[in-house]
């Protein structure tokens, strides 16, 4: 049995209506909980934000969607479903990898489609091999999914279990990169399944191999893509929670917790006390440990993910071999990861994720017009320019990426930019981001699973974590995980089945 809250928990206060925190609200209210949710925004999504400029609607935070059920069973808890609130196109192809020299691959979630496409691309051998590496891939998911991602860990020993046997015996413990190879001889198709490790701030050649259940959601789950772009789920997640009665505050800050003793009493913001029985902070780590007036103590500080670049650019144009989720990788491939995450530098040749949200959702820009998002990896600023030298080096590495992309073949693409938004570390820092990295503390095996900070912070009872920067960790799923776990904490997982048809209206009110 995982510890739980003890003592009364009728009304808690979930700080933060980003996904973990919407995620919370909606598992907490099925389980009969009052729930009042508090942001500082005008507006609910958190990371997941939404900027309009000049007919734009731009998604200022994740552009990739996986493993919707985990949206699904929040929306459930108040009997309510993902496919009411939101209307999801899965994409096809899910990515389009494309390479320094001048090949290219799409990357499909069905496996017939895609093992064709990898014959194609690097002949049969490839593709035997992919079906392998499937097959495999959905093996390490299944071992992990239910035991070390969906679970909440008291202490180390909770992984002793017979599943901890399968994922040895699977190879999870090896090195990512070197599994995978095991399965893909062609350096390009290897790429393809172990790049995601850098948005849990390891490099491919360290990372377990473990992590490639990342790979799993991306290339075999499916990529989906909400109509009106991904703040379109957590503001679906708000109405189900509204209409489930939990008391939504926008635009109110949190200055801070009252307490009694080892207890949370009262969430203070700038307008309001709001007193509370337990409460859920989504805050990044150190904004969320500065509330509680305390930090749990490590043998070693926390480590965090890379940070990243991004250009928003509305535009007059596009460009037809950018598909809606376009990689586009550099020549360069160790030398990146080790500039990214340990010399410092920004990328020397760089890997580029670009989404065109307009080949889904044409509505999203002004009639005739195309949006890009534009993500470069670079340094944290606790290895790399700190946030005051983003003040220098914005407009240089603007440009300098601009003139990158038009000799990739987008050419023309600094001219055909009529809105833009240009996102730096310095500005994650801003936010509240430990840092400057939105992707918060890196997947090392010091900072995963029972080793990552946990949701329950010694000294603090009745105070639960959720975000990125705790258990389980990084990415849409895990975060909206996180928000389950947390209210699983408050609620007790087993005391309170989920509820089946849609709260009455008597029990909204109530």
């Amino acid at each position: 049995m995982t510890r739980t809250v003890p003592g009364r928990t009728d009304h808690v206060v979930v700080v933060g209506a980003g996904l973990s925190g919407l995620a919370a609200a909606l598992h907490l209210l099925g389980a009969g909980r009052r729930v009042t949710v508090v942001e500082r925004d005008p507006a609910p999504g958190g990371r997941a934000g939404l900027l309009e400029r000049g007919g734009y609607r731009i998604d200022t935070g994740p552009t990739v969607l996986t493993m919707p059920h985990l949206a699904d069973e929040a929306f459930a808890a108040v009997g309510d479903s993902l496919s009411r609130r939101v209307d999801l196109v899965p994409l096809h192809p899910a990515y389009r990898a494309q390479f320094a020299d001048g090949s290219s691959l799409d990357v499909h979630t069905g496996a017939d489609a895609m093992e064709a496409e990898v014959e194609r691309f690097a002949g049969a051998r490839e593709a035997a091999g992919y079906r392998q590496l499937r097959g495999w891939l959905e093996r390490l998911y299944r071992v992990q999914m239910r035991r070390f991602i969906d679970v909440n860990f008291d202490s180390p020993f909770g992984l002793l279990t017979p599943d901890l046997a399968r994922l040895a015996a699977l190879g999870g413990f090896g090195r990512l990169d070197a599994r995978i190879g095991r399965f893909l001889h062609d350096e390009r198709l290897r790429r393809v399944f172990s790049f995601q490790s850098l948005y849990a701030g390891v490099a491919p050649a360290r990372a377990l191999a473990a992590y490639a259940v990342i790979a799993y959601m991306d290339t075999v789950a499916g990529v989906y893509f909400p109509r009106g772009g991904m703040h379109a789920l957590p503001r679906a997640m708000a109405d189900a929670a509204a209409e489930a009665g939990a008391d939504l505050r926008f635009g109110e800050t949190v200055t801070r917790l009252e307490r009694s003793g080892d207890r949370v009493t009262a969430v203070v913001t700038e307008q309001d006390r709001i007193a509370c029985d337990a409460v859920v902070l989504t805050p990044d780590l150190p904004v969320a440990y500065g509330l509680l007036g305390r930090a749990p103590k490590r043998p070693t500080g926390l480590r965090f993910s890379p940070s990243a670049v991004i250009l928003h650019a509305g535009t007059d144009r596009t460009w037809p071999q950018l598909a809606h989720h376009t990689i586009s990788f550099g020549a360069a491939w160790q030398r990146t990861f080790t500039e990214l995450t340990d010399t410092g530098r920004l990328m020397s040749d760089p890997s580029l994720l670009i989404t065109r949200p307009t080949a889904t959702d044409p509505a999203l820009a002004p009639p005739g017009r195309h949006l890009h998002y534009i993500l470069a990896p670079c340094p944290n600023t606790a290895v790399g320019p700190g946030a005051a030298d983003w003040g220098e080096l914005a407009a240089g590495y603007r440009h300098s990426l601009l003139t990158e992309l038009d000799r990739r073949g987008l050419d023309g693409i600094a001219s055909a930019i009529e809105e833009e938004c240009l996102v730096t570390p310095a500005d994650w820092q801003d936010s509240g981001h430990a840092a400057g990295s939105p992707f918060s503390a890196a997947h090392t095996f010091a900072q995963t699973g029972p080793f990552r900070p946990r949701n329950l912070v010694r000294g603090t009872v009745n105070a639960v974590l959720a975000g990125c920067g705790t258990t389980p960790g990084v990415g849409v799923p895990t975060v909206l995980l996180s928000g389950k776990l947390a209210a699983a904490r408050i609620t007790g997982r087993d005391r309170h089945p989920r509820p089946t048809a849609r709260p009455s209206r008597e029990r909204r009110a109530a």
